[in-house]
């Protein structure tokens, strides 16, 4: 059995070792490099401006809150967004609106979310809750483990041979939950083909995982990787690639493919990261053009 990952960087366990001690600066540095993404993310799912505020404060209120909780099974801006995603579905349910619209709605086959039913049960909270990222089933987290390993390597199997076809095949399949005809309809490629890589991809899972007893069915171990690929966003690319993204650098093969994460499945996660780059890079443009007036024109304030 391999090590389990800790996705937690060193330069994260760094700040979140100075938090835990009650360091003030490094909370709000803290805050400072997440509250921008997080704004963005929420301000495109709550119409009212308060309300993505409010979301977006009683997020860092709840992890601060559950800070000895987080295990770095996930990557720390992920944790985040998982939280803040359970906030803001408590404000739907608040306010009785109806679900958030994803790329499954549009897809009706098997993926679509009910309408009574609660699109967000995988996210991690601060509360014990009934779902798999909670249990205290020593066999079942044995099971999410090995799985988590085995998609991450899959996804950067794929990634690094830059094979994104198949890459976007499985996201819509394993993310999203579409059907075998919608993926072949939204990728436009045939039908047999999306059959053939997702048989392809579910054998190289089971392979790697195969001394671990899984147990379930075919149906409930696809929702269980379903789960897996939310709490854990394989697909998502990195900050610093959806930078390059925005300013046009990046190669042709990860363009398209970023071009279609974000896109086309409409991640809300990389919508979000995207728009905080775009800000932050009008921010630094100002602070250019203001340093050139500046360095222009103060000539004129010198004493005589």
């Amino acid at each position: 059995m391999k090590e389990k990952k800790n996705r937690v960087t060193q330069a994260e366990k760094y700040l979140l070792d100075k938090i835990r001690v009650g360091n003030k600066q490094a909370w709000s540095e803290f805050v400072d490099r997440y509250r921008g993404r997080l704004l963005s993310f929420s301000q495109a799912k709550l119409l009212q401006s308060a309300d993505a505020e409010d979301a977006v404060q009683e997020t860092f209120v709840a992890f601060i809150k559950n800070l000895h909780k987080f295990r770095g099974e996930c990557a720390l801006e992920t944790f985040l967004f998982s939280l803040l995603r359970r906030k803001i579905v408590d404000t739907y349910r608040s306010q009785k609106a109806s679900h958030i619209c994803l790329i499954q709605d549009t897809y009706g086959s098997g993926g679509a979310v009910e309408q009574d039913s609660d699109p967000f049960e995988f996210v991690a909270g601060p509360a014990q809750t009934a779902s798999w990222y909670y249990r205290a089933d020593e066999q079942y987290d044995l099971q999410k483990n090995a799985l988590a390993e085995a998609l991450s390597e899959l996804v950067e199997g794929f990634k690094s041979s830059l094979n994104f076809r198949d890459l976007q095949i499985i996201e819509l399949l394993f993310y999203c939950h579409l059907s075998n005809q919608d993926v072949a309809k939204i990728l436009n490629i045939g039908e047999k083909n999306v059959a053939l890589i997702k048989h392809r991809s579910l054998k190289k899972i089971r392979d790697s995982v195969s001394t671990i007893p899984l147990g379930p069915s075919s149906e409930d171990f696809e929702n269980l990787l379903t789960d897996i690929w939310k709490m854990q966003r394989f697909g998502c690319p990195k900050r610093s690639t959806i930078g390059a993204f925005y300013l046009g650098t990046l190669d042709n093969d990860w363009r398209q493919y970023a071009d279609f994460h974000i896109n086309t499945i409409g991640c809300g996660f990389c919508m979000a990261n995207l728009e905080d780059i775009k800000t932050e890079n009008e921010k630094k443009q100002d602070k250019q053009l203001q340093t050139r007036i500046m360095e222009s024109t103060i000539g004129f304030f010198q004493e005589s």
